[in-house]
């Protein structure tokens, strides 16, 4: 990274061609091998790639990116040949990596296990695409219908260069921004844009910006939520991993933009790969002149610091949030007044989170109309989801508003996996809502979404198959947000505690009729008189799992039986003994001694089973079987 400031646009541009450069220096250098190191690729085993590289390639270049949306294909190994030419490889482990790093050595293409390429010169140097004799990455079907704008740059360039992010045009939406608009400029792109807030209320981005512009005081703070603690959810953290530029400088528009004088990025601690990524790269803006005083030669001044969150979900909520980099316990505050009038420390405050930044530089870099092209009337651009579950290709995926549920389940991700039967998909995370089979060709976006009982929320996406029980599902979210209320107002605390009770008895066959109207009439109590949005939206996935799979709530209440054969206490195991061969293998398997011979076959000792299923597993004949189950 050059030790010089950056003090003017010509600087940014010089080391633009730098950095392009060097890019081109590095193709013709060699082959260069990319690994994908975020946590999907770092937890699958991209270590053990990472080192088999480095032994057997020690001369070459070696690059750790962040993660491309493949997490379903990881680990991740790509090999860019001198011509620009970028081989993707799924599913890598260290003897392939080894086979894979002998023949690019050799100049030569292993042609086990590619799933695409890219043509680097085109994604670096806007050169005209050009055919190889392999696929195209990006028709892939799990990239056909995606269009990358936060996540263009993930898994492409080295998130820990600053270099890499100007060469591909960074920070020159922000230099459009500071020397060639004014602050109202900015906003009004914004609004023209249509972006809304991606941290889930989807509230208008440029009005949110335009209440701390227009209110009174010289110190107005600007925040940025990467507080991601929904179960299934992990868009922010990897954008940071990938891309931690593009938030920092969306952050420095929205503060150029409303007159903020100091940012913060709140988030959890538990991301530790994110938290070093964003750390580094503030560090180099802050070096390069692009964070601290006068930025670019003018007299707009801004900076950044991390605040760690230690885990607690309530901190997502904005005014909880606030109260936590204080110092203070992170519990939510009434609110009149909003942060924009009375925020951190008592002063105007704005908070957006990761995605809702990152859009920022794009938007201004290409102007509102390009970014409004995608989406619908009503929910302009795309959106991030984190897409997993039952699917066969889970991942990071970035689509135009508007697609069907269908689109995204059943072409981007494969379909579900073992051919079975698709459920439902929970949206929205423990706030959201579950939505049925017969829903399934909705289009996603705000509005549609939140008549179909679910909310957008910051793009947690968990696919169910027919095995999955509603009412368990149900049961799960409510464990969670019941254990993660902070207990400050009753409603929440008392409230998803009792509905929590009556969703443990109905899984274990307790519940009577009058149970189920007692659990809607609180689901829908808690929601009106909960302090928070987070309370208010606990009981969603319950409303939504009654308003849908109500036959699932009285199969267990009124015939004792989980139709999916997930809730343990309404489910028996047997073995037929025409089927059983007498292998003995269930007996073995069984953890508690629950199964007996009894003759030429084997029996099941209902007393003592605990119903874990090991004996259904692990039966090569079929022979066990449940009761209690439709």
């Amino acid at each position: 990274m050059a030790s010089r400031k950056i003090k003017s646009i010509e600087d940014l541009k010089n080391l633009r061609e730098e950095g392009l450069k060097k890019w081109e220096e590095s193709l013709k250098s060699g082959v260069t091998f990319v690994v994908g190191y975020g946590t999907c690729g770092i937890a699958a085993g991209a270590d053990e790639v990472l080192n088999a590289v480095q032994e057997l390639a020690s001369g070459s270049k070696v690059v750790k990116v962040g993660c491309i949306g493949m997490c379903w294909a990881e680990p991740l190994l790509d090999v860019v040949y001198p011509d620009g030419m970028r081989v993707s490889y799924m599913a890598v482990d260290r003897d392939r990596a080894e086979q894979i790093v002998e023949s690019a050595l050799k100049g030569e293409v292993y042609e086990k296990g590619i799933v695409g390429v890219i043509d680097l010169r085109h994604e670096l140097f806007g050169e005209p695409e050009r055919q190889f004799p392999y696929p195209r990455l990006w028709d892939h079907e799990f990239y056909k219908k995606q269009v990358r704008i936060v996540l263009k740059n993930c898994g492409i360039v080295d998130p820990e260069s600053i270099t890499d992010y100007i060469a591909l045009g960074g920070y020159s939406a922000l230099a459009k921004a500071v020397l060639e608009m004014t602050p109202e400029q900015v906003i009004e792109e914004i609004k023209t844009s249509g972006l809304r807030g991606r941290g889930g209320a989807g509230f208008p981005t440029w009005l949110k910006w335009k209440f701390l512009r227009d209110a009174k005081g010289k110190v107005k703070y600007l925040i940025c939520n990467a507080d991601e603690g929904d179960p299934g959810a992990f868009m922010d953290r990897a954008t940071i991993e990938g891309d931690p530029h593009s938030v920092i400088e969306g952050m420095l528009i929205a503060a150029y933009a409303t007159g903020a004088t100091k940012g913060y990025i709140y988030i959890r601690a538990e991301y530790p790969l994110a938290v070093k990524r964003i750390s580094k790269a503030i560090e180099d803006a802050r070096k390069l002149g692009l964070l601290g005083k006068n930025i670019l030669g003018t007299k707009f001044s801004f900076d950044i610091e991390i605040r760690e969150g230690a885990g607690a979900f309530v901190c997502g909520e904005e005014t909880a949030l606030m109260a936590s980099i204080e110092g203070k316990r992170g519990v939510p505050r009434p609110r009149p007044p909003y942060p924009a009038e009375k925020g951190l420390w008592g002063k105007p405050t704005n908070i957006n989170n990761v995605e809702t930044y990152a859009n920022v530089p794009k938007i201004i870099a290409n102007g509102g109309k390009w970014y409004a092209q995608y989406g619908t009337e009503k929910s302009k651009g795309t959106k991030v989801f984190a897409l997993a579950g039952k699917v066969n290709r889970t991942g990071l995926i970035e689509v135009p508003m508007g697609i069907t549920l269908r689109e995204i389940i059943f072409e981007i991700g494969g379909g579900i996996i073992g051919g079975k039967k698709f459920k439902a998909v929970q949206i929205g995370g423990p706030s959201g809502g579950c939505i049925p089979e017969q829903l399934v060709d909705i289009p996603v976006d705000y509005e549609s979404l939140t008549s179909a009982g679910a909310i957008m929320g910051s793009g947690g996406m968990v696919v169910m198959d027919e095995t999955t029980c509603m009412v368990d599902v149900a049961k799960y979210f409510l464990t969670f947000t019941q254990a993660e209320s902070c207990g400050q107002c009753v409603p929440c605390r008392e409230g998803t505690k009792r509905m929590l009770d009556i969703l443990v008895n109905i899984t274990e066959g307790r519940a009577k009729m009058e149970d189920l109207h007692t659990l809607e009439w609180l689901a829908v109590n808690v929601s009106k008189a909960s302090l928070c949005g987070l309370g208010k939206t606990a009981p969603t996935p319950v409303l939504s799992t009654i308003r849908y799979f109500r036959d699932e709530y009285m199969a267990h209440i009124v015939d004792k039986r989980c139709p999916a054969g997930v809730c343990k206490a309404l489910v028996s195991y047997y073995i037929d003994p025409s089927m059983c061969r007498g292998c003995s293998l269930c007996a073995r398997n069984c953890p508690v001694g629950a199964i007996y011979k009894e003759g030429n076959v084997f029996k099941i000792d209902q007393d003592k089973c605990i119903r874990c299923g090991s004996c259904v597993s692990s039966c090569p004949f079929g022979a066990i079987k449940t009761e209690g189950v439709a």
